[in-house]
């Protein structure tokens, strides 16, 4: 993956998005011993911007991002397009939320390039991306603003000084929040590539767009709703390298139809699982469909299929 260092290339990001402020309706605020909260949609109204901000922060502005109204009649609905030249840095090194912050009441998943800083996840061996960094940057999906304790236990993990430690924060049910979250159509691809075994030193390139659910006005639907918008309308085209064979046999395996959980709305699936998320087949969690261009072949590969009734149920009923 790319020798980029993440934290260096986010914090420079957020810095250069915060001079315009007005446009991203964000709240910045300090801790008691440092670190420095944006808050994207807890009491700050936020926005569609601001949530663009959290995606472009999420990959540490490694990736092209942009909000394009619904082509598809079947699916009126905004778009969130990504696109990346640098998928394992952009997707796996930073913007997966991989790192579990949970310090007395407060828990969240964080995603960022922090978590490269802390290198905790099995990850992070398989991608060869560890970094040592100066300051750092993150993204908490919460409803409760970060305690001087949450920084003080990111900077217990990573070696970094509270001061020097940036975390963006918005809820699942915000404009920003859910922006964020369907943002991650190329990640989710990638993340259920190397859950598959597939080596991601063979994705050259990734492209990727998901729905916008409606904002909605609690949490627990929100997720429901950002999770079906690309578990069955998100679209992924990836460029690759190597043999066909790997790609048609593991690709066939890739988006979310290859899970036998597939087929019900996010909320009922949840609801079967008694509420529990490690319940679920990870396999799930992916794309509805991913396109692979072979580029030393010319071969190209289409596995999966949107599922617009579904995406309709999830965001309008």
């Amino acid at each position: 993956m790319s020798d980029a260092q993440l934290n260096e290339r986010a914090w420079s990001f957020v810095e250069t998005q915060l001079a315009d402020d007005d446009l991203l309706r964000s709240q910045c605020s300090e801790v008691d011993g440092g670190g420095r909260i944006i808050d994207c949609g807890i009491t700050a109204d936020g926005g569609r911007e601001a949530g663009l901000f959290l995606a472009r922060l999420t990959v540490c502005d490694l990736a092209e991002l942009s909000i394009s109204g619904g082509a598809d009649p079947d699916m009126p609905f905004e778009r969130v397009f990504v696109k990346t030249s640098e998928p394992v840095a952009a997707c796996m090194g930073s913007q997966y939320a991989g790192w579990q912050i949970s310090v007395g009441d407060f828990f969240a998943m964080g995603s960022g390039p922090m978590r490269a800083a802390y290198g905790g996840e099995e990850l992070f061996t398989d991608i060869g991306h560890v970094e040592k960094a100066a300051r750092i940057v993150g993204a908490l999906e919460t409803r409760q603003k970060p305690t001087a304790e949450v920084f003080e236990f990111i900077s217990s993990k990573t070696g970094v000084e509270p001061q020097d430690i940036t975390l963006a924060v918005a809820p699942s049910a915000s404009d920003a929040g859910g922006v964020q979250v369907v943002a991650r159509s190329v990640e989710t691809a990638l993340h259920k590539l190397h859950e598959l075994g597939f080596n991601l030193d063979r994705v050259r390139a990734g492209s990727g767009n998901a729905p916008i659910p409606p904002t909605a006005a609690d949490d627990l639907t929100a997720i429901g709703r950002t999770n079906d918008a690309v578990l069955y309308g998100a679209r992924v085209r990836l460029d690759v390298t190597g043999d066909d064979e790997s790609i048609a046999e593991l690709g066939a395996r890739t988006p979310s139809c290859a899970s036998g959980d597939h087929g019900a709305l996010f909320s009922e699936i949840f609801e079967r699982y008694d509420r529990d998320f490690y319940k679920i087949d990870p396999g799930l969690f992916s794309p509805a469909e991913v396109t692979f261009r072979n580029l030393d072949t010319g071969s190209e590969f289409t596995f999966g299929n949107l599922e617009p009734g579904l995406v309709r149920r999830s965001f309008l009923e």
